[in-house]
């Protein structure tokens, strides 16, 4: 049987007061975490994040930027025996915490300060990401 890996796009995304959006889902040990999913075959890594994020939280990300890659081979905190290839971004929404429309994939989700988020029982995936974008400051926001 061959297998390989499943390439995934996510990011944070980030209102306009400044807190990113955590979502809290089953798959992910319910640890919080970032919204994302799966690249379709023939759509490019930005349109498969637009359309993640779109479907798992209603809301339209705007200005999205590559952040990161990340493997997760089998990670412990996931369900399932899974390699993942993730494609991290970071990208804004509108408004100042605006109401997420979450699909059937997450049961709660949170607007929290970034340095906050770091105090959250996060998935190891998110934890990372999260430390690379602090570290990168307000140059990984803009475009």
């Amino acid at each position: 049987m061959n297998r390989f890996p499943i390439i995934t796009v996510g990011g944070l995304l980030r209102d306009a007061a400044g807190n990113i959006l955590l979502v809290k889902t089953a798959k992910w040990s319910n640890l919080w975490g970032i919204a994302g999913g799966k690249v379709e075959y023939g759509e490019t890594l930005e349109a498969a994040f637009l359309r993640e994020t779109l479907e798992e939280t209603g809301l339209h990300a705007l200005h999205p930027k590559m952040v990161m890659v990340q493997d997760a081979v089998e990670h412990p905190e996931f369900f399932q025996p899974r390699h993942f290839v993730l494609i991290n971004y970071v990208a804004d929404v509108k408004g100042a915490k605006p109401d997420v429309v979450l699909n059937d994939e997450a049961q709660d989700y949170l607007w929290i300060p970034a340095k906050e988020a770091l105090d959250m029982p996060l998935n190891g995936p998110t934890r990372a990401l999260i430390k690379v974008v602090l570290a990168g400051g307000e140059s990984l926001w803009t475009s």
